[in-house]
């Protein structure tokens, strides 16, 4: 465990890493957690769908520097599948120490690096497109021309900005893979990875006991650029 203390500083560093909750709000009637200052907007998004008949739903939004760093260390152990763009399991026995963390990395982020850690962005699905009892995947396909979620694609791309909310994975980079389901609340999400430095990131992972911790460290300045930063 990371420990926080007191100071302004290290007060926005631990929002920043997910290593507190002063700065979310759990939103009304869900389990999930948002920053306080999306909520609002958040909200007024989902009445303004609602009004075409697409009804957003969150999948994913805060999740913590412990929670990441689980993920983080489940998939670099094996324990948890890591996969290819095509959706299929990958051997990770036949993967040099770097090549493992880039696949993660395509598709989880770094523990402190995590956009999920500041509350801006959240994941979110159309409920009134699939029935009752549907089995969630996040897949691309799910947001294609033959997916339930097309029409919340599109929705997103016509009216997310006059919410405010940008899709910072909407386009593959070559880095992480497209998330059409991920959103961001521009305002906020702009704040912190202004605050997110490689100095930063580097300082909280070498505090913490992570897989793959040297790799991570030697390639990290490549990492940040690839994989973190987003312009």
């Amino acid at each position: 465990m990371v420990k926080v203390h007191s100071n302004s500083a290290e007060i926005e560093n631990s929002e920043l890493f997910g290593l507190a909750e002063t700065h979310l709000r759990l939103i009304p009637e869900t389990e999930f957690m948002v920053h306080k200052d999306s909520i609002q907007a958040l909200q007024d998004m989902q009445q303004a769908a609602a009004m075409d008949g697409i009804s957003i739903q969150i999948a994913s939004a805060y999740r913590g520097f412990e929670r990441q760093m689980l993920i983080w260390n489940a998939k670099a152990r094996g324990e948890r599948d890591c996969l290819d763009d095509k959706g299929n399991c990958i051997d990770i026995d036949e993967l040099s120490p770097l090549e493992l963390v880039t696949a993660i990395m395509r598709f989880s982020a770094l523990p402190g690096a995590s956009r999920h850690h500041w509350g801006s962005d959240l994941d979110v699905y159309d409920s009134a497109a699939v029935p009752d009892g549907y089995q969630l995947q996040l897949l691309a396909s799910e947001y294609g021309e033959e997916g339930p979620f097309h029409a919340l694609h599109l929705w997103l791309q016509d009216r997310g900005e006059e919410f405010g909310f940008a899709r910072p994975y909407q386009l593959d980079r070559g880095g992480i893979a497209p998330e059409p389901w991920h959103i961001s609340h521009r305002q906020v999400s702009q704040r912190y990875a202004e605050a997110l430095t490689l100095e930063k990131v580097a300082v909280i992972l070498e505090s913490v006991e992570i897989e793959l911790k040297r790799t991570i460290l030697d390639n990290l300045e490549y990492l940040f650029e690839r994989y973190v930063q987003i312009t």
